[in-house]
């Protein structure tokens, strides 16, 4: 009986060798090597370590920042252990209070901006961890933003138009602007001033 389960138990180890060790390690070792500010995470750093991933969207609610996308993540935004989108229909009450309830927050933090509001800055992603916003919803926030920094608005403009992004390889997706990025480049700005 052990005959017929030697094969077995040689091609199980082998396999297991092969495809749970080995070629996970050359994998890792390639990224490492070829790409090794991707495979550890695409993170970025800022004024004092690490700031968070370009890859993934975090909640910036003070109105000195741009703010991103909602995200519908549970327990926490943009919680990347449990990414996804809150699957709510158009007629949905709980999508319509929650864009009633950004709209509101919007207006609060800008009174001032009589703007038609672009509809990323009132919807979640279908992930929840879109670090993107259209470069209209940067746009919109610039006076907000360059009022609460005592910043021009063509200061903040700028920083707008050198953080969006074109498309990838010039036809896929649309122009978008990280929200991270472009708001560590504020702070950079704001830090050189002081």
């Amino acid at each position: 009986m052990f005959k017929q389960f030697r094969p077995v138990f040689i091609v199980f180890l082998a396999l297991t060798i092969l495809t749970g060790i080995a070629y996970p390690l050359l994998v890792t070792g390639v990224a490492q090597l070829v790409f090794p500010e991707k495979a550890n995470g695409s993170l970025i750093r800022g004024k004092n370590g690490y700031a968070g991933s370009e890859l993934i969207g975090q909640a910036f609610n003070d109105p000195k920042y741009f703010w991103g996308r909602l995200s519908a993540t549970p327990d926490f935004p943009y919680n990347s252990a449990s990414s996804s989108g809150s699957n709510l229909g158009p007629s949905n009450p709980a999508l319509v209070e929650a864009v009633k309830a950004r709209m509101d927050a919007l207006q609060k933090a800008d009174p001032g901006n009589q703007s038609s509001v672009p509809i990323d800055l009132v919807t979640s992603s279908g992930s929840g961890l879109d670090p993107h916003i259209s470069p209209a919803a940067a746009l919109y926030q610039v006076a907000r933003v360059a009022r609460t920094r005592g910043l021009s608005e063509e200061q903040v403009r700028s920083l707008v138009d050198q953080s969006t992004e074109p498309r990838q390889w010039g036809f896929l997706g649309e122009p978008r602007v990280n929200v991270l990025k472009l708001n560590l480049a504020l702070d950079r700005i704001q830090n050189k001033r002081a």
